[in-house]
This record gives structure tokens, C-alpha cells and sequence, in this order.
């Protein structure tokens, strides 16, 4: 056996490892739209996909567009949430977009799997109660009058439907053939948290019929949270998040908790395998891992987002840079807002 077919062999399994990433579904995003799809070559180029995934692609093409936007959505989520933190959802060019972390179980891990389960299941109903997919529409199974005395009726949110796409379309790797696996045990139970956390905060929404404004009738719909509700939620789930590892229980693979003195998690609760990483310093060997020099940081925070937090130690140093803002906006009839442009002298801290 040769040295050139070794390495040949090593090769291809890294790639066969990157590419079989249940994340590398998130590069949809990368495009700027998967709407043209017509045909099933079109779902064999797209990147990023696994076979099953492009099965079923070729199956619910019309649905594919709706999930492109919850992979933009579920990038754009996680860097609102870790704008301040050490890790902050820095995106790559290539897979996985967030590199390295997502392929480790940490928390970070886990956080990125249910925030993208949640984005699809989110994106794929808002599509159905815009009238976008002809195989869903609104949740037809909502009516009659509540027990509460009013009358059902709008357009709920098919929440059943994204939720059913989310799990068939983000879980299918973990479904194969590591499903007992401890990071496919993870993976599963956090993509199931982060759609839960869109299932168990359902509204009611209302809009009253009557003379003169009066509530006579009252008709009501079931409508999803804000997205970045769900986000908040997820990441919270994330500050708490239990340490697991997988047991044996009678002919069972489960997670528990690794310390046996906490109580055991919910189907809500995020849980990881591994401590992360400080997030400190760049590693070139590591993508995705970034580092903290540049960053900026709050001087007077003792949180996450302060600067001895921040930049682990290391320093910073302070600049004085000029803002401009709009200012004295006056509205004028009609029917535009006339602002002045005020500029200010702000310090900003940056990490060494």
C-alpha cells in the first residue's frame, strides 16, 4: 500500500466526514435563492445536502426556497444572540458555515442545531399561511368556538406541517445509521428542543367585530411566536444547558445527565457532550475558531461582553472615532420625516 493511496484514502475520508455534516444544510443560505428550482438535477447541484437530503428535495422542491430562508434565519438568530460573546456565529465560505464548533459536542453545538431546526419548521409554516406551498395552507383543523366562547377562524399557522418537514428534512442523517450514537443522540434531542420551543409558545391571536368597535364577536387564530422570541428561548436553554452522557438503560441508548446529582433534563432543555473551548486565541487548525483580538469590547461591563472578559486578559486599547447620527427628525405633511445629521466623538475599546 502506497503512500500516495494512504493519503488518498485520508482524504476522501475527511471529506466524506465534512460532507456527511448535519449542518452543512445551513449553505443554503449562501444563495440567493433556491426558488428557480423546476427540476430533480437542480437539487443534485445544490451544496451542502446529503443524499437523503436531495431525495427530498427532489420530493417537496417548492418547499426548498421556504428553506434556504430559515437556514438565513437561523444564522441571522445566532449572531444576534452571541453578538457579545466570545463566540459570536462568525460565518465561513465553506461547511460547515460555522466551522469546527459545530462539528464538536459542545453547547455552542447544540445552541446552532436547535435554533436551524426551529428556523426550518418556522420558515416552512409561514410559507403555508402565506399561500406559498400548494401542499399546506392554513391548520384547517382549528375551528368551531373555544371553550373560552370565541369563534375560531383566519388563518392559524400550520404548525403540525413545519414541524413534520423540519423533522424529516434536518434529522435524517441522524436517523441513519449512528442514530445511537452520543453526538446523534444530542443532535436529535436539541433539534427536537429547538422546535418545541416554537410548539409550546403558540398564540392566540384575536380581532374583535362589532358596532362602533364593540367585541360582539370575537374571532380567533393560533399564530408562532416571534422568531426572536424563540431565539431568546433557545438561548436561555443554552446558558442552562446540562453536561450528558449516553447510558445503557435495559436494551436502551439514553443521555443523562454526567453529574448524577442534577436533575435529569427536559425535552426543553439543551444538552452537550463536551466543555467548549475558551475562544480566546485564533486557530488556524480549527475553522471557525477565530479568536477575540479586534473585537470590541465594554470597558465598564463585568459580563461577558467586558472588556476582561472579552479579551481574556490580553487588553485593549481605546480609540476615539467620529459617529453620525440622525438627529431632530420632524415629520412634514405630506408625508415625509426631514432629519439633521449629528456627529459625535465616541470611544471604542478593542481587544489586543
Amino acid at each position: 500500500m502506497t503512500r500516495e493511496y494512504v493519503l488518498r484514502c485520508v482524504l476522501m475520508l475527511c471529506f466524506a466526514l465534512l460532507s456527511a455534516n448535519a449542518s452543512n444544510w445551513l449553505y443554503l443560505a449562501k444563495l440567493s435563492s433556491v426558488g428557480s428550482i423546476r427540476d430533480e438535477e437542480t437539487c443534485e447541484r445544490l451544496r451542502g445536502l446529503i443524499q437523503r437530503q436531495v431525495q427530498i428535495c427532489k420530493r417537496s422542491v417548492e418547499v426548498m426556497d421556504a428553506v434556504r430562508r430559515g437556514a438565513q434565519l437561523a444564522i441571522d438568530e445566532c449572531q444576534y444572540q452571541f453578538r457579545n460573546r466570545r463566540w459570536n456565529c462568525s460565518t465561513l465560505e465553506s461547511m460547515p458555515v460555522f466551522g469546527k464548533v459545530v462539528t464538536q459536542g459542545t453547547r455552542e453545538a447544540a445552541f446552532v442545531y436547535a435554533i436551524s431546526a426551529a428556523s426550518v419548521a418556522f420558515a416552512v409554516t409561514r410559507a403555508c399561511s402565506s399561500g406559498e406551498l400548494e401542499k399546506c395552507g392554513c391548520d384547517h383543523n382549528v375551528h368551531g368556538v373555544s371553550p373560552e366562547g370565541f369563534q375560531w377562524s383566519g388563518c392559524s399557522d400550520n404548525i403540525a406541517y413545519g414541524v413534520a418537514f423540519s423533522q424529516s428534512f434536518v434529522d435524517v442523517r441522524e436517523r441513519g445509521k449512528g442514530q445511537s450514537s452520543s453526538r446523534a443522540l444530542m443532535n436529535l434531542h436539541n433539534n427536537e428542543a429547538g422546535r418545541k420551543a416554537i410548539l409550546s409558545h403558540m398564540r392566540v391571536e384575536c380581532k374583535c367585530h362589532g358596532v362602533s368597535g364593540s367585541c360582539e364577536v370575537k374571532t380567533c387564530w393560533k399564530a408562532m411566536p416571534p422568531f426572536r422570541k424563540v431565539g431568546n428561548i433557545i438561548k436561555e436553554k443554552f446558558d442552562g444547558a446540562t453536561e450528558v452522557e449516553q447510558r445503557k438503560v435495559g436494551s436502551a441508548k439514553v443521555l443523562m445527565p454526567r453529574n448524577t446529582q442534577f436533575k435529569p433534563h427536559t425535552d426543553e432543555d439543551l444538552v452537550y457532550l463536551e466543555p467548549s473551548p475558551d475562544f480566546c486565541d485564533y486557530d488556524p487548525r480549527t475553522p471557525g475558531m477565530l479568536g477575540t483580538v479586534g473585537r470590541q469590547c465594554n470597558r465598564t461591563s463585568k459580563a461577558i461582553d467586558g472588556c476582561e472578559l472579552m479579551c481574556c486578559g490580553r487588553g485593549f486599547q481605546t480609540q476615539e472615532v467620529e459617529v453620525v447620527d440622525r438627529c431632530s427628525c420632524k415629520f412634514h405633511w405630506c408625508c415625509y420625516v426631514k432629519c439633521k445629521q449629528c456627529r459625535r466623538t465616541v470611544e471604542v475599546h478593542t481587544c489586543r
